[in-house]
């Protein structure tokens, strides 16, 4: 990871860098890796990534540095036992005509032509991706390295690190064993050392070593004679690992589900080089009878080799790439347990990053202020094991994963815990999906397909289409910015208008190239008191955002205070809400008195208390509305006043997923379409954007953005619906000739208006509205239709009745 970042600054013309290594290039983690990689993946980045690396392995980093990578274009097979695993691989294929990628799904027959030892009983497909393979991880270290080098980076081997401390310049001075480096930039690349390297300088990086073992047979008969490579075969099911020809000999490697085994937890030990540990044959033991049953031919022969070494396993299992949470220009780059078969691509957005001020992908999985204070070290290492675990477990849309929780919960959690509430977590919080009536278990309903889900979200629609819905907000980023100098600092760096007192707006902050890093509601308490409030994947990110300006701003004094934890926050939404408010305060709620996109600080009565909270005129659902925000104790006596009074009114809870079909019908961006990849004209945010202002931070990028041609747009559809399938995200778009257009942002059905409806970015001449595209879900194209407006409601009276 050190050397392919290191040969992306520097093709990127940041050349005047020092990469330290501790021992020898690839003596870590690196060395003992199978070196695979395949774009058989669900997640767009990670597809675009690898792809990316295949081109690079295959192509061009021998012939730019004269260093062998040994590249094996075997291709690989994913096999399938069970219907949800072939609708796993038709997602598969639908986000493959996003990158255009070459992948196809073969029956057993196709299978055994192209594999013919593997044993298919049970098997009812295959995905065959057929140029993805594996490479020498020696050998394309040391080509990375070199061709950093050929560009004037110097790689110091053989030389510890011992510290790393910021200079009263904001500069980082990087102290070794053969001398002191000053520099502006500093990234922990550490591998395995990268969470005790992080505490130098006082954040706890959530990444744990985790052993693998991967065998060696000795040479199989069979493979003597043999004029090709067989592809990689990847048995999630029955092996939960991989099986492959390693030159003439059988390489199968397992990520046992039971009993993994983390290291070093309290740091690995800095004489560490070249490290293996025992096999422990007892604890793969069942996995690789299966591998032995699937691959007959490995069952009588020998082991040659053994591998078990360290990888670094993160909690959520996606790389940790980004600025490191509260430090500047100090970058993270650790966490990748795939750091041969992902690891080109993703450095190459982390250059970008670094150089350019945003990457071209979506960086929000991988960034590492994705976590909080929650992370602990024993929430990091039971994290860890859990992704080693699932390393090869199915990955159903919206798998929640369950261990270490709750971290951080509401104050209404435990209310709505006992009315059936199935949560998920994100960043540490725990907010509710969708609620169990009836007979139905509280628990998470899995498929690829529609399912008893669809039915329950739309009988939450219809709640609060027509009557009242009441949702917990409070896992989203609650930021106050206030002091003397706040009104202008917040003016210096929104590009909207800044909100008048009592008044909310909604802003984009944005990087200095004028990619978008936030979406954020400003709402103004006072003159000089604002409050933002944002995705909670955000939180940090905000909270750094903001720190950062003010520190470039040096005027009248500002304190960002971060109020995610101290307060809680819901939304009541539906033609009845007015009804249910209006019930339980004193505060005059008509339109003179209460306006559209305003606030007042209202009591809720409740018995002989008054609870104070900030009312929010507004709504995400696109139904008449108000958010209620407060200290937690308030949140919770709001709450149980609004489901006292609400009940003659058909108040009724409702979760993330319905939401999420409410805001499609109102074509309302979300954090998926307002990315670091994309610009305020690119995503069709313009109208939030007030370019005749003074200044704004990336201002002149959004000038100039505004006035050239763009590269792709944010385009609404309808899509055709089958009734069975509606599609997962991240599917590819094509244009009525079968080309690659564009890719899915996000997609659900409207149960307010019956369709299917998607954001996607495409090519600007496939946007305008009434034009005609395909959308490939579950392999199969689907005729789109680009929509110029919202489904429902479209004025946008119904909020402000």
């Amino acid at each position: 990871m050190g050397c392919a970042l290191a040969y992306h600054l520097a093709h990127l013309g940041w050349t005047d860098i020092v990469l330290f290594e501790k021992g020898e290039l690839t003596s870590g983690s690196t060395w003992h890796a199978a070196g695979q990689g395949t774009y058989s993946t669900t997640h767009y980045g990670i597809a675009k990534c690898v792809g990316y690396n295949i081109d690079l392995y295959k192509n061009r980093l021998e012939a730019e540095t004269g260093q062998s990578v040994t590249w094996h274009g075997c291709g690989s097979l994913r096999m399938a036992y069970t219907q949800d695993e072939l609708d796993w691989l038709k997602q598969t294929l639908s986000v493959g005509a996003a990158t255009q990628l070459p992948m196809e799904i073969l029956d057993p027959a196709a299978i055994e032509r192209i594999h013919p030892f593997y044993n298919l009983d049970g098997i009812i497909a295959a995905l065959h991706t057929p140029t993805d393979g594996h490479v020498d991880p020696a050998g394309a270290t040391f080509a990375l390295a070199k061709g950093a080098r050929q560009l004037g980076v110097n790689i110091m081997r053989q030389t510890r690190v011992t510290g790393v401390k910021q200079q009263a310049n904001g500069e980082w001075c990087v102290q070794s064993e053969k001398g002191d480096v000053v520099c502006e930039h500093v990234v922990n690349a550490g591998g395995t050392y990268a969470r005790q390297m992080a505490l130098w300088n006082g954040y706890d990086l959530p990444t744990t070593s985790m052993t693998h073992h991967y065998i060696v047979t000795d040479t199989v008969p069979e493979f003597q004679t043999l004029d090709y490579e067989l592809p990689v075969v990847r048995d999630d099911r029955n092996v939960s690992g991989y099986i492959r020809m390693e030159q003439k000999s059988g390489l199968i490697g397992i990520y046992e589900t039971k009993n993994p085994n983390p290291v070093w937890t309290d740091g690995a030990p800095w004489e560490a080089e070249h490290e293996l540990f025992e096999p422990h044959y007892d604890r793969i033991m069942p996995w690789l009878e299966q591998a032995f049953h699937r691959m007959p031919i490995f069952a009588e022969l020998s082991i040659k080799k053994t591998i078990h070494g360290a990888i670094s396993h993160p909690p959520d299992g996606n790389p940790l790439l980004g600025p490191a949470p509260g430090l500047r220009n100090y970058w993270v780059c650790a966490g990748c347990q795939i750091g041969l078969g992902w690891g080109p691509g993703l450095t190459r957005e982390l250059a970008r990053w670094m150089v350019e001020g945003g990457a071209d992908i979506n960086m929000r999985d991988f960034d590492p202020r994705r976590f909080g204070k929650y992370a602990d070290q024993q929430y990091q290492i039971t994290k860890a094991e859990e992704d080693y675990r699932m390393r090869h477990a199915l990955p159903y849309p919206h798998f929640s994963r369950i261990d270490m929780r709750p971290a951080r919960t509401s104050p209404l959690y435990e209310r709505l815990q006992a009315k059936g509430a199935v949560y998920e977590e994100v960043s540490g919080w725990e907010r509710p999906r969708w609620f169990a009536t009836g007979d139905i278990p509280a628990e998470d309903i899995y498929s690829f397909r529609r399912s008893q889900l669809h039915d329950i979200i739309a009988n939450e629609v219809k709640a609060v289409h027509t009557a009242a819905g009441v949702i917990d907000i409070s896992a989203f980023a609650k930021v106050e910015v206030s002091g003397r100098g706040a009104a202008d600092f917040v003016e210096q760096i929104i590009p909207n208008k800044l909100p008048a007192v009592g008044k909310i707006g909604l802003a984009h902050l944005l990087s200095d190239g004028g990619r978008i890093s936030v979406e954020v509601t400003i709402t103004r308490f006072a003159e000089d008191v604002f409050y933002f409030g944002s995705a909670p994947f955000f939180e940090t990110r905000l909270r750094d955002y903001l720190t950062h300006a003010v520190q470039d701003r040096t005027a009248a004094a500002v304190d960002i205070i971060n109020r995610s934890d101290e307060w809680g926050a819901m939304a009541l939404n539906g033609p009845r809400a007015r009804d249910i408010l209006s019930a339980c305060t004193d505060t005059a709620l008509d339109n003179a008195a209460f306006p559209w996109m305003s606030v007042q600080q209202i009591n809720i009565a409740e018995q002989s208390q008054s609870q104070s909270v900030w009312a929010l005129r507004m709504s995400y659902a696109g139904e008449l509305g108000w958010e209620l925000h407060g200290a937690r104790d308030a949140i919770a006596a709001a709450y149980d006043t609004l489901m006292q009074h609400g009940a003659a009114h058909g108040l009724t809870d409702y979760g993330l997923f319905a939401l999420n079909s409410l805001r499609m019908e109102k074509a309302f961006h979300g954090a998926a379409e307002l990315t670091n990849e994309v610009t305020l004209p690119e995503a069709g945010v313009m109208r939030f954007c007030k370019l005749d202002k003074k200044s704004f931070i990336g201002k002149d990028a959004t000038v100039a953005a505004a006035n050239a041609p763009l590269r792709w747009q944010c385009a609404y559809l309808e899509v055709e619906e089958d009734g069975e399938n509606d599609g997962n995200g991240n599917e590819g778009v094509l244009s009525m000739t079968g080309e690659r257009i564009g890719v899915v942002s996000s997609i659900a059905y409207g149960h307010r208006v019956g369709k299917l409806l998607a954001f996607a970015y495409v090519q600007t001449q496939h946007a305008a509205a009434g034009g005609e595209v395909q959308v490939v879900i579950m392999g199969q194209p689907r005729k789109a239709t680009v929509l110029a407006k919202p489904v429902y409601d479209a004025d946008n009276q119904k909020p402000r009745a």
